[in-house]
């Protein structure tokens, strides 16, 4: 699996590089799978600075977040007619929901804390998806959603262009 998300990633790194790198990372930031734990590496394969991967990673990261919290239970009811769609959709709600005790007990610091640990089914999307199924107020989930995709793009920024370096630079 790992191997054709690689090479999945390599795939849309390639088909859309003539557009410039600003654009690649920010695309590859939007989409679920990767979003900035697959942008930054990118980012920084590309030759871009850390502070414009740093950038522009955060803008794509965030970009389909105001989507999700406003449509995405309004889209679910239109694919559930579907019964491929309503296996599907229940599976995501499920996991989402398994993932959300933490977010619920905690509220939107718990969101902040959820989205910003840079790890599978952690991040932007799967918060979004935890704080509309948990019916938390736009405004106050999209900023919670955004400190931490701020404080995950600090971590893995640092992390993939050296830590060291990114505080020296800093400081």
């Amino acid at each position: 699996m790992i191997n054709n998300l690689e090479h999945l990633l390599q795939q849309i790194v390639d088909s859309l590089k003539s557009l410039g790198s600003e654009f690649v990372v920010t695309i590859v930031a939007m989409i679920p799978i990767f979003e900035l734990r697959g942008a930054i590496p990118v980012g920084f394969s590309l030759g871009l600075p850390w502070y414009k991967t740093f950038i522009f990673v955060l803008l794509g990261n965030m970009i389909p977040i105001p989507f999700i919290l406003l449509f995405i239970q309004k889209i679910f009811v239109l694919l559930r007619r579907l019964n491929f769609f309503d296996r599907l959709i229940n599976k995501i709600e499920k996991r989402a929901l398994k993932k959300s005790h933490k977010v619920n007990k905690y509220k939107y610091f718990g969101l902040t804390i959820f989205v910003s640990i840079p790890l599978p089914v952690t991040g932007a999307w799967s918060g979004a998806l935890i704080a509309t199924l948990l019916e938390m107020k736009f405004k106050d989930a999209f900023l919670h959603i955004l400190l931490g995709v701020f404080i995950a793009d600090v971590i893995v920024t640092g992390a993939v262009y050296g830590f060291f370096k990114f505080l020296a630079f800093v400081a």
